[in-house]
């Protein structure tokens, strides 16, 4: 199965993403960003657009911090078909949105940054124990 095959199956297994019915795929780093080189599949307002390996390096060291239990990855849209599109990372953790914020290089910086999930559907998801959702958006 190649990377697209498998990203695909795994953004419609609830429906398909882009119907305002279908819960929110949230992913987790490597379910999106191994195979992905599709520049603007995250961060598609940042100029230069950097590559989906940079903030892949990025959140997976965010995701090693001692206040972070896990980074999930909303799928926003699959209308380009060759990867789907995310705006919105949440990282679960104990730390503050501005913290949070802090904790991305300048080149990547998110747009904003808040605590809890955008009111709207998403896939089943326990949030662990200790901590809440903090959204890092870019528009």
């Amino acid at each position: 199965m190649t990377p697209l095959e498998r990203i695909t199956e795994r953004v419609n297994r609830l429906g398909h993403p882009d119907s305002q019915e279908t819960p929110r795929p949230l992913l987790t780093l490597d379910e999106f960003f191994v195979g992905n080189s599709v520049v603007g599949s995250i961060g598609c307002n940042l100029y230069p657009a950097p590559a989906p390996s940079q903030f892949y390096a990025v959140l997976q060291a965010i995701a090693q911090r001692p206040e972070v239990s896990d980074v999930r990855v909303q799928i926003t849209a699959f209308d380009d078909p060759d990867w789907p599109f995310s705006d919105t990372v949440y990282v679960m953790t104990s730390a503050s949105p501005e913290e949070v914020s802090s904790w991305f290089p300048e080149e990547l910086a998110p747009d904003e940054t808040w605590s809890g999930f955008v009111d709207q559907a998403y896939e089943p998801y326990s949030v662990p124990a200790g901590t809440e959702p903090v959204a890092v958006w870019w528009d």
